[in-house]
């Protein structure tokens, strides 16, 4: 018989902060340890509760949930085995710098001091993963730790915390009654540099014969990218971006160099090569290291970001504008335009070709990209398939990529017209991201089309993932590329040692696969019939449209499937060029079984799809 509830509990008070936080979602796998919270968010009006079918998925769609948004959602989990399951999600949060906010149930505080089922020590376990996290032992605390956990979460530079509360706890009645209450959050604003600090960058960038721009992944978080475009503009100077950075410039603009963070080098890093003076905006030594484009620490660097700069040998900024980006960028272009860069302003220097990018770099990066854009072999071409994902999704459509080999070609060669449009954990990079972070970009923008692109290594990481998707109306697609293994790994094996091991395995039938959580599934026949399957796929309405396809990479198989929930389907066809192995059941592209090949992600990188279409930065 259930038990009569007591008046305000903790775990009311607790629903109630969050509501004061303007939190939107909790993600979470119920467990005995939080039924007080479950019961508590059952009569939220506020709060959606999405129900995940492993914690590692809550942890990811909380974490892309704040990269998209700047604000923290909630994943939650109970004691021992699920709180430890939040672990990967939250470390990737922690690296790729996005708000998020973890709780977790625990056993009840009279055993917490010996050994007791289930309990492991979840707070110090977290610590490293965490900017701040702690233990509730009062219901009275719930107030200010809820607030200083939602305040240190989205705070620069973003990043996870953690809350753990005991199931006495929990069920506590605050002493203080109904004059506890949540606290309310304010409004923290960003300085800027100092008029002195802005002249001295002005005159590094005026005294420079060969800027270069590298945009990271804090000129999203601090929506600066109109800002870091009318810079590039203004002065005439390209920009390269990190993988975490792809939107901040538009890769249609002539000033564009795309993303850089290649493990092998390619022509844009002849940019950096060339450049007298870079500029790092947003730029996160944890994603691309500076000694990759820096190798002799002699570079000329401006730092500008919301955080002093990471101390490396090879990332020693001569100044450093620390602050709002947005208006740090906005008031450096007002100081350098009477100025010029080396005596000229943009329209001279475009004509003298002297941006590294109209004289050569660009022009060789689009053909090369354009090499792959008809390409009708078979299997398809990695080079095809995103220049035709990239003709099937709108400007604003968004696509979330997992790790893994072809996380290299989405990248290089997928590109991005928008900010936060190609969402890539390139921090932690942590396999398993894109089918629940797909999910949540969905729930933050339903009226965009969402791609999961993702490996068949990391999709069977969370494909669990896809009943959830279907069951909350969750209408995406997701591109599975298959190469029946681990196939970067395969590739830098035989760079390294001569031969792989231990990467290969084999697949289900993932049209089948797709068809058993109700999710229908398409097979291309061919490279030309790939763009019109794909488009199928994205028209489909109704909840939990979801599509799966499945292709291989930079290291791939001779299948492609692709499927959606609810009025959804899965295309299983050809695969890529690059690692080749034979599909599970034994066919190839042409339904005949064939030998392995093999093309290196670094070498296959310098051809694929390109848009043609000019518009201003």
């Amino acid at each position: 018989m259930p038990r009569a509830r007591a008046s305000r509990t903790a775990a009311d008070l607790l629903v109630e902060c969050l509501e004061a936080e303007g939190c939107d979602y909790v993600f979470s796998v119920p467990g005995e340890e939080t039924m007080a919270v479950l019961d508590a968010l059952s009569r939220s009006t506020a709060i959606r509760h999405v129900t995940t079918r492993h914690e590692q998925g809550a942890a990811f769609m909380a974490d892309v949930h704040g990269r998209l948004t700047g604000r923290a959602a909630v994943a939650m989990a109970t004691l021992g085995p699920g709180a430890t399951n939040l672990m990967t999600g939250i470390a990737d949060a922690y690296l790729d710098r996005a708000p998020m906010v973890a709780i977790t149930g625990q056993a009840g505080s009279e055993v917490l001091h010996k050994e007791a089922h289930q309990v492991v020590d979840i707070v110090q376990m977290f610590k490293p993963i965490t900017k701040w996290n702690t233990r509730v032992d009062h219901a009275e605390a719930i107030p200010e730790i809820v607030r200083k956990a939602f305040r240190t979460a989205t705070l620069s530079k973003p990043g996870p915390t953690h809350i753990e509360l005991p199931e006495n706890v929990a069920a506590m009645v605050p002493a203080g009654g109904d004059a506890v209450r949540p606290l309310r959050p304010g409004k923290a604003y960003f300085p800027e540099p100092t008029e002195e600090a802005i002249a001295h960058a002005a005159r590094l960038v005026a005294g420079s014969e060969r800027p270069i721009v590298l945009a990271g992944n804090g000129v999203l978080r601090r929506a600066a990218a109109p800002a870091l475009r009318a810079l590039a503009r203004g002065l005439h100077v390209p920009v390269a971006v990190t993988f975490m950075g792809k939107g901040a410039i538009d890769d249609r603009s002539h000033l564009s160099l795309m993303a850089v963070g290649l493990q092998a080098r390619d022509h844009v890093l002849t940019g950096f090569d060339r450049a007298d003076l870079v500029i790092c905006v947003g730029y996160d030594l944890v994603e691309y290291a500076p000694k990759a484009w820096n190798p002799d620490g002699r570079k000329r660097i401006l730092h500008i970001d919301t955080q002093p700069a990471e101390v490396d040998a090879a990332y020693q900024p001569e100044v450093e504008l620390i602050g709002d980006i947005d208006g740090s960028l906005r008031r450096l272009l007002a100081a350098v335009l009477p100025l010029g860069i080396s005596g000229r302003d943009a329209g001279e220097r475009h004509e003298a070709k002297e941006t590294l990018v109209n004289a050569d770099l660009r022009l060789e990066l689009l053909q090369d990209l354009a090499a792959g854009e008809s390409d009708a072999g078979w299997p398809i071409k990695p080079q095809r398939a995103l220049f035709d994902l990239r003709r099937a999704m709108a400007p604003e459509d968004i696509v979330v990529c997992d790790v893994g080999a072809h996380k290299i070609w989405v990248a290089r060669l997928y590109q991005a017209y928008e900010p936060n449009t190609v969402i890539i954990s390139n921090g932690f990079a942590a396999m398993g991201i894109s089918l629940p972070g797909a999910i949540a970009a969905k729930l933050v923008h339903p009226d965009r089309k969402v791609v999961a692109l993702c490996g068949d290594g990391g999709f069977l990481m969370n494909s669990q993932e896809l009943e959830t998707a279907k069951r909350i109306g969750a209408d995406i697609v997701v591109v599975v590329w298959r190469d029946d293994g681990y196939g970067l790994i395969d590739w830098k094996q035989r760079n390294e040692f001569g031969k792989p091991f231990g990467v290969e395995f084999g697949n289900p039938d993932f049209v089948a696969y797709a068809e058993s959580f109700g999710i229908a599934g398409f097979r291309p026949q061919s490279a030309d019939d790939l763009y019109p399957t794909l488009m199928k796929a994205l028209a489909v309405d109704g909840p939990g449209a979801s599509v799966r396809r499945l292709t291989p990479c930079a290291g791939a198989s001779a299948h492609r499937s692709t499927f959606s929930p609810s009025a959804s389907r899965t295309i299983d066809g050809a695969g890529w060029s690059g690692v080749v192995h034979g599909s599970i059941d034994g066919r190839g592209g042409d339904g005949q079984t064939g030998p392995s090949r093999h093309l290196s992600p670094a070498g296959g990188l310098r051809r694929g799809p390109v848009n043609r279409s000019r518009q201003p930065t």
